[in-house]
C-alpha cells in the first residue's frame, strides 16, 4: 500500500477538530446578530485551543477546513458571505503566525485570541469596504465591530483557558 494514502494520528486530529468546529459554526449561523458582522465566533474556540495543543500548522488546517466545508455546507460559498469569513480567517492567521513567531511575548490563549478576533473582524471589515460597500459612512462602524471583537475574542480566550487547565 502506499504510505501517502495513510491517514496519519495527526490527520484524524485535525479531521475530528475541524468536524467540531464546523459544527459549532454552523450551529451559530443560526443565532440571531444584533447588527451585520458580529457573531460571537464560538468556532474559534477550537482554532485557538488546537493553537495552543498543537501548533499553528494544525490550527490552520482546522480554521480553513472550517471555512470551507462550513461554507459549502450552509450554501455561501463563493458567496459575499465565505469572502468575508475567508478573508478573516487569513487574517487571523497571519496574525496567529507572528506571534507565534515573536520569541518572548508569551502569548497564551487569551491573548491568541483576541489577537484572532481583532485580525479576523479588521479582515473582514477591509474586504467589505474595499469590495462591497466602499462608502465612507461604514468607516462608522469599524469602532464598534471592533469592540464586539475585543468582547468575544476574550470570552472566547477565557473559554479555552479553562479548557486547557483541564486538558492539562
Amino acid at each position: 500500500m502506499d504510505k501517502t494514502l495513510v491517514a496519519t494520528v495527526e490527520d484524524h486530529r485535525i479531521a475530528l477538530l475541524a468536524a467540531l468546529a464546523i459544527t459549532i459554526h454552523i450551529a451559530e449561523s443560526a443565532l440571531p446578530t444584533p447588527l451585520p458582522g458580529i457573531k460571537p465566533g464560538l468556532a474559534n474556540i477550537i482554532t485557538i485551543a488546537t493553537l495552543c495543543l498543537y501548533g499553528l500548522r494544525t490550527a490552520a488546517w482546522v480554521l480553513m477546513l472550517r471555512v470551507l466545508a462550513g461554507s459549502l455546507l450552509l450554501g455561501t460559498f463563493l458567496s459575499p458571505t465565505f469572502a468575508l469569513s475567508f478573508s478573516g480567517a487569513v487574517a487571523a492567521l497571519l496574525v496567529l503566525s507572528v506571534a507565534r513567531l515573536t520569541p518572548g511575548l508569551g502569548f497564551g490563549a487569551v491573548g491568541y485570541s483576541l489577537l484572532a478576533a481583532m485580525a479576523h473582524m479588521a479582515g473582514q471589515f477591509t474586504v467589505a469596504y474595499w469590495l462591497f460597500i466602499p462608502h465612507p459612512a461604514l468607516l462608522q462602524l469599524f469602532p464598534v465591530l471592533m469592540t464586539a471583537a475585543v468582547l468575544f475574542g476574550l470570552v472566547s480566550g477565557i473559554i479555552v483557558a479553562t479548557m486547557l487547565k483541564h486538558f492539562r
